[in-house]
């Protein structure tokens, strides 16, 4: 998932809080992941999920500002 380093709230059990303070701040980063991102519905979930992860990848690299992270699910 994509997220800010500025961001107190966890994207995966805090989707609403999370979302709420990314638009606050004008990030907007789920419309710019889905702008990145290359999916489509004739790929696989997972050739959309790998295809997600490389959209956050080059979104990190290119990343001035370095505000942008990847964070994963915790796993129990």
């Amino acid at each position: 998932m994509l997220t800010t380093v500025d961001n107190p709230y966890d994207p995966f059990d805090q989707f609403d809080n999370w979302f709420q303070f990314d638009m606050d701040k004008g990030y907007n980063s789920c419309a710019y992941l889905d702008k990145i991102a290359r999916t489509s519905d004739q790929l696989s979930e997972e050739e959309n999920r790998i295809e997600v992860s490389r959209a956050i990848d080059e979104i990190i690299k290119y990343d001035f500002r370095n505000i942008y992270s990847k964070v994963k699910a915790k796993t129990n």
